[in-house]
């Protein structure tokens, strides 16, 4: 505030302090440089926290909470632990919410989940036992049926060529009266 000293000194009825600052008087040369440096310094920190993304941690948190949450599913409703907001589903987002807090790796995470769910908490089961059928079956079925197609198809192909050479036997030509019959029908459909 410039002048408030003696702004304030006329105020008060009391003269300003020996030393203090009138706004008119350039600050000693230490003083200047305190200044500086604390300025300096409240900017190197204001930089590094917005380097840190402190500013954002929120929404990083948030953002990461998600693409973590895609990862599980909810026990009880079996869909997409991200998408579905049962009483179950929040319960285990809480869970999720606090190990991921805690600072865990996803691989801690995901244990820890299973430790608490099972394995049924998983979007991506483990590839062992039963479960990896899911990975083995829809591989082999398309295998199969392109290998099915690889056989059957030169098959198709020459049934329908041979069938193309070959003549279909023919009905004997009709009689006249049966051709006869056969105009005048067709003459009074038209």
């Amino acid at each position: 505030m410039t002048g408030s000293a003696p702004l304030l000194g006329a105020v008060t009825g009391s003269a300003p302090l020996p030393g203090a600052a009138t706004g008119s008087a350039p600050l000693p040369g230490a003083a200047r440089g305190s200044r500086r440096t604390v300025a300096k310094l409240l900017l190197s920190l204001l930089l590094a926290f917005a380097l840190t993304g402190g500013g954002s941690a929120l929404a990083a948190g948030d953002q990461n909470l998600n693409s973590v949450e895609a990862q599980f599913i909810c026990t009880s409703c079996h869909e997409p632990l991200e998408l579905v907001s049962s009483p179950q589903a929040l319960s285990e987002k809480q869970y999720l919410a606090g190990l991921l807090r805690r600072g865990l790796t996803m691989s801690q995470v995901k244990a820890a989940m299973v430790n608490q769910y099972g394995v049924a908490v998983l979007a991506r089961p483990p590839a062992s036992g039963f479960n990896l059928t899911i990975y083995v079956l829809p591989p082999a079925v398309l295998v199969g049926g392109l290998l099915l197609l690889a056989y059957t198809l030169p098959r198709w192909r020459a049934r329908s060529r041979l069938a193309a050479v070959t003549p279909l036997p023919g009905a004997s030509p009709l009689q006249a009266d049966e051709a006869r019959r056969l105009e005048q029908e067709l003459e009074s459909f038209i």
